[in-house]
């Protein structure tokens, strides 16, 4: 976990958060002093719904400050309570005719001083009232018996269906009652990958590299379990899963889900968790869900709902509407309303547009891959070698490759974006599962295997390596094909000579670079053209090698690495262009199998 920040320590810092967030709506307002966001024209004919906590969830909870949503929300320090001043100022921010309504985490400090400030306002003659909100199962029925289950992101759902509720009328009675039943619908438990850092600290209680905690808090507590070694991403998921949903579990069983319940899924981003690792969780998520637990949930929201700085850790929360319902005067389709209105807040960040008329499942959305077509290969305009020798070529090849990728990787993230050693990988690995699968090298046609190519470049192999590669392949076996008659005329090594040679001058027109500019040019033009001069393949390889290893003197002048400080110094040896490296591994695997 890193400890750098843009402001290293906490001093005023939460109060430039918030006129960050509130920088985005321009009917909010700031009350700097007390820390509270309210919306300057909350409706006193609806019933205010007021939350709030400590700071370092955002944007829970003053970036949910808005129409349909919360009227005021009021932030402590980070991880710690507002105080009830506070919460009294917001309260007083949003007057309302109907009353207010205070819906809170269930947090000691946080009940203290919203308890506090919800007596003091109906001391004073307004109606308030308070909801606690507990959804985490992780500690379990006993070990939460005094003070209930902790709160974690399912409050963001609870908050969501009141804003709307009483946007639409709902008295605060009726709001109460809906939330408590909507409340006690949720399970959730929390996974961390290592806490979060908190700026001016010096210590966060890392977690090792091998570990992983389990039903951790929001607020860097330690996990009810730490995991060693830790799980998969499909591991882990099983496990939380089965702490959520599993009716035997007596300790964790709190909320009962039936065959065709209509379910809500959070899945929320502590802050730590990059967007592609959480839509990959999501999806490892939703699979499970229908396979193991025969579940498909109707609404689905996931990204940043209520962070922790910057953990990496999730939180997983599925709700029961159909139970909410049960127990509430309100039907599972408002409740789905509810979560389908419109806000002006943080919340449109993680809704998507999930109102259709009719769900669609998701092997509806998910499109199959078309049928492959395997492309015949015309005998008159194909080059055949000995099958034997051409896959042991082609597994010489894609070994080096899968060997070199280490440093290829390593040498990329030096000078680019660290991909192209994977790139290649992936390449070689289909092209090895080819020859098994498809054995595109049964019949000893270089066609054949140059079509393969082709098609895993275009499919598998992205990033500008794999569109300097596709054109070049798909203009090699072009060339090979028109100039066939060489191999009888001349011989094969003309005819190679001539492919590569068109292939290059094919490639040249969609990229200016040339030797001495460090890409993967300076491999593939000198071996092109000592071919084309009449010089062995052996010779040829070797211009290769030249060629690939000069680029450790060359300064980068195309690509991603011109961007980079590294190489600024004109005397000193960088590491070898990755794609000029990789393609003369590439060449050199096939020649030590001729």
């Amino acid at each position: 976990m890193s400890k750098r920040h843009l402001f290293p320590s906490l001093d005023g810092l939460v109060p430039k958060a918030l006129r960050g967030i509130v920088a985005f709506n321009p009917r909010l307002n700031l009350d700097e002093a007390n820390k509270v966001v309210y919306d300057s024209e909350a409706p006193r004919s609806n019933v205010s719904i007021v939350s709030g906590g400590g700071s370092g969830h955002e944007p829970a909870w003053a970036g949910y400050v808005g129409t349909n949503l919360l009227a005021a929300a009021v932030m402590g320090d980070v991880f710690a309570s507002p105080s009830t001043k506070q919460i009294l100022a917001a309260v007083e921010s949003v007057p309302s005719d109907k009353g207010t309504l205070l819906v809170i985490t269930n947090y000691t400090g946080d009940c203290l001083h919203f308890g506090l400030a919800a007596e003091k306002t109906k001391a004073k003659g307004n109606p308030c009232k308070m909801l606690i909100c507990g959804d985490d199962v992780s500690i379990g029925k006993k070990g939460g018996s005094l003070v209930g289950r902790r709160g974690l992101a399912g409050q963001i759902g609870v908050l969501k269906v009141l804003g709307a509720a009483a946007a639409q009328g709902a008295s605060l009675d009726e709001l109460y009652d809906f939330g408590s039943a909507f409340a006690n619908s949720i399970v959730s438990i929390s996974a961390t990958l290592d806490h979060c850092h908190v700026p001016g600290r010096t210590e966060h209680g890392a977690l090792a590299d091998d570990e992983l905690e389990l039903g951790t808090g929001p607020h860097n507590e330690p996990g009810y379990w730490k995991l060693s070694p830790a799980p998969s991403a499909e591991g882990l998921v099983q496990q939380i899963l089965k702490y959520c949903l599993d009716e035997a579990d007596p300790e964790r069983s709190y909320v009962d889900f039936k065959p065709g319940d209509e379910t809500v899924l959070l899945v929320s981003n502590f802050g730590g968790i990059s967007n592609l690792e959480l839509g990959g969780l999501v999806d490892e998520i939703l699979q499970q869900l229908l396979k193991d637990w025969n579940m498909e949930p109707v609404r689905v929201y996931s990204g940043c709902l209520e962070t922790s700085l910057n953990a990496p850790a999730f939180s997983v929360t599925i709700i029961n509407m159909t139970v909410a319902a049960a127990n509430s005067t309100y039907t599972v389709d408002q409740i789905k309303g509810f979560f389908d209105t419109r806000t002006d807040t943080a919340w449109e960040a993680v809704a998507g547009y999930q109102s259709y008329p009719r769900r669609r499942k998701r092997s509806e959305q998910v499109v199959p891959p078309p049928k492959e077509i395997r492309r015949t290969v015309d005998d008159s305009t194909d080059l055949k070698i000995d099958p034997a020798l051409l896959e042991s070529m082609i597994k010489s090849a894609c070994n080096a490759l899968s060997a070199a990728e280490p440093d290829l990787t390593k040498w990329d993230t030096v000078m680019g974006d660290g991909d192209c050693g994977l790139t290649l990988q992936t390449g070689a690995n289909a092209l090895l599962d080819a020859l098994t699968t498809k054995k595109v090298a049964a019949n000893g046609s270089v066609v054949e295997v140059l079509n393969e190519l082709e098609d895993i470049v275009e499919g598998k192999m992205g990033g500008t390596l794999g569109g300097i590669l596709g054109i070049f392949f798909v203009a090699l076996r072009t060339a090979l094909q028109e100039n066939i008659g060489l191999a009888k005329e001349v011989g094969v090594p003309a005819l190679w000579g001539k492919a590569l040679s068109t292939a290059l001058s094919h490639l040249r027109q969609y990229t200016p670079a040339k030797v001495g500019d460090r890409t993967v040019m300076d491999t593939l033009i000198p071996f092109a053209m000592a071919m084309e001069e009449g010089q062995s393949f052996e010779q040829s390889v070797a211009a290769a090698v030249k060629g690939s290893e000069g680029t450790k003197k060359l300064k980068p002048k195309l690509g991603r690495a011109t961007y980079v400080g590294v190489g600024a110094d004109d005397n000193k040896e960088l590491p070898p262009d990755p794609g000029a490296w990789g393609a003369m591994v590439g060449l050199q695997g096939l020649l030590s199998a001729v």
